[in-house]
């Protein structure tokens, strides 16, 4: 998911930790658009945020959203280790020779 931006909300010096995130983006899905008083259940269901920081951070996202849509923002290089030590990437290129589609 994560823009470095929803780990900190730009302009405000307000963090929002991983848990938190979880519970915003579920509040998002529970609160839509059209619920009544949206901001205070998003940040009552968050915990610890006032309506205003969390219509911010939505904000935030939006912005972050419409940036990786356009290709502003390049898709990141994950280096993750699987469970033999090698990275998931070194598999996926020893898979595609093996499969010769490389």
């Amino acid at each position: 998911m994560a823009s470095s931006s929803l780990t900190s909300s730009r302009n405000s010096g307000s963090s929002w930790t991983p848990k938190q995130n979880k519970l915003f983006e579920k509040a998002l899905a529970l609160y839509d658009k059209d619920t009544p008083d949206r901001w205070q259940n998003v940040a009552r269901a968050v915990g610890g945020k006032s309506p205003e920081e969390v219509k911010k951070h939505y904000e935030i996202l939006l912005e972050d959203l419409k940036h990786i849509e356009s290709g502003q923002i390049p898709f990141p290089n994950y280096k993750s280790t699987g469970s033999n030590g090698k990275s998931i990437g070194d598999e996926e290129q020893r898979l595609l020779k093996y499969l010769k589609l490389q």
